[in-house]
């Protein structure tokens, strides 16, 4: 069973940096692909980060291109996502996921149809 615990939101200002940690404690998710949706007030969830069980595919939205890094440990059951240069606009609880659809396929994918989420964590860009 997949158990996704989210960890590392917080209050930084702009311009600061968080890293995101989820954890699968279920330790089921080793050949599944792990990522980051969030969902701000008022809006939908989007994509943010995806990457593959080896950790040879990775996929961004085009809004934390080159500012996020998403990565996940060799044992292959815990991914992070590293934000660094934050803006106001990237408030919102980021949702750890857990899905078999391959990496390629998130950034257009309906949330909903992604199998396991975390509880969420928030993080909030100060300016």
């Amino acid at each position: 069973q997949v158990q996704l615990e989210e960890s590392g939101g917080g209050l930084v200002q702009a311009g600061g940096s968080l890293r995101l940690s989820c954890a699968d404690s279920g330790r089921t998710s080793t050949t599944s692909v792990m990522g980051w949706f969030r969902q701000a007030p008022g809006k939908e969830r989007e994509f943010v980060a995806a990457i593959s069980w080896g950790g040879t595919v990775t996929k961004y939205a085009d809004f934390v291109r080159g500012r996020f890094t998403i990565s996940r440990t060799g044992a292959k059951n815990t991914v992070f996502l590293q934000m660094n240069n934050l803006k106001v606009e990237d408030t919102a609880v980021y949702y750890c996921v857990a899905d078999g659809r391959a990496a390629t396929g998130w950034p257009s994918a309906n949330p909903y149809e992604l199998k396991h989420w975390g509880q969420g964590t928030q993080v909030t860009v100060s300016s």
